[in-house]
């Protein structure tokens, strides 16, 4: 419990030290966000505000989990593990992913970056690269990083899909998360705030199968999954970024994560959710970087259809604005929509576990 206090700490500590160094250097560097023209008018005030602060936030998840391994150097069996670090691989790579498209938008002053080709290229090299290492990794005991199950709490055996298709579902499963957090930052805190609460949630239920692992002891209701301490490592160093960073990304925000962060932060959801066998359960935590998303489908789709405009503006939270919440409403009342999201899916968690232990 000791090293998760540790990852969770340090995660937050150097989040919240190195933010305002960041703040200096791109501002000095000229690394200001670009608004786009067809947001709302309330938002061209933002123009110029650093961006890239993403880059911060997955410093501190990588420092805050491999300072709580050294706390762990004196227990045999507690190193760094493969789970660990392919999900570090994946926040690493898609952070990198996000990291070009602000630098272009930065270079070229222009509110679009990468083409949509360019970053779906990239999601798709790190989500399969995650996806294929994920399945050949095999521990000790024989159990690997993922199964080709998809899985609700636990892995839904008459799902079972052979390789090929696992490979295809994780990348659109990381995919589509590490755009569903993009399009969720579109407000000072929103993205930081809601994904500070998925990831505290992976870390009670990584923590949870630590304490019922299948490998320790065989008894009803326990997990069959690889390396549930270091998963928990991991969810509990980037919560502690993310509650650092929003420290100095709340409203009025002096700095943005950008793409950097948002498409890191979505991609290692989608990790913990592959790598704890709970896949389909992150629907229902992360609600609302889904309602958001189907609310930029749904917009497209109808316009596209009839010509009209079910939202007065999409994403979500575009639409509240203009439909006159104050910004720090929508923001907190979406934090709110979050927390009962994330109540809501670990009490689905804790009622399995309840029905295979027969209490």
């Amino acid at each position: 419990m000791k090293s998760v206090l540790v990852a969770a700490a340090f995660g937050l500590i150097i989040s919240i030290l190195l933010t305002p160094l960041a703040i200096k250097a791109f501002r000095r560097h000229g690394f200001g966000q670009e608004i786009r023209d067809d947001g709302p008018e309330s938002h061209l005030a933002k123009k110029g505000t650093p961006t890239m602060g993403g880059t911060v936030m997955v410093l501190a998840t990588v420092g805050g989990y491999l300072i709580a391994h050294l706390f762990l150097v004196q227990q045999p069996g507690r190193g760094v593990t493969a789970t660990g670090l392919l999900l570090l691989f994946l926040l690493i790579g898609l952070g990198t992913v996000g990291f070009l498209d602000d630098y272009l938008k930065i270079r070229y002053r222009r509110s679009l970056g990468l083409n949509k080709t360019a970053k779906l290229v990239g999601q798709l090299v790190i989500g399969v690269a995650f996806a294929v290492l994920a399945l050949m990794a095999d521990g000790d005991d024989g159990t690997a990083v993922a199964t080709t199950a998809v899985s609700f709490v636990r892995d839904i055996a008459p799902l079972t899909l052979p390789v090929f298709l696992f490979v295809a579902f994780a990348y659109l499963f990381i995919a589509g998360f590490s755009n569903a957090v993009n399009l969720t930052d579109g407000l000072d805190g929103l993205a930081a705030g809601c994904s500070a609460m998925v990831f505290a949630s992976y870390v009670i239920i990584s923590f949870w199968q630590f304490g019922h692992d299948c490998a320790a002891e065989l008894v009803d209701g326990c997990y069959t999954v690889r390396d549930p301490l270091d998963v928990t490592l991991v969810a509990a160093a980037a919560m502690g970024a993310c509650l650092g960073f929003l420290w100095w990304n709340t409203s009025p925000a002096r700095i943005f994560m950008g793409d950097t962060g948002s498409l890191a932060l979505g991609g290692l959801m989608a990790g913990l959710a592959i790598v704890t066998r709970t896949e389909l359960l992150l629907v229902v935590l992360g609600g609302l970087f889904v309602a958001v998303t189907l609310s930029v489908v749904i917009q497209v789709g109808f316009f596209r259809a009839t010509r009209r405009r079910v939202f007065r503006m999409a994403p979500l939270h575009h639409h509240f604005e203009l439909a006159g919440w104050a910004e720090n409403t929508v923001i907190v009342r979406f934090w709110l929509v979050t927390g009962m999201a994330v109540a809501f899916g670990l009490g689905l968690f804790y009622a399995d576990w309840l029905s295979f232990a027969g209490l």
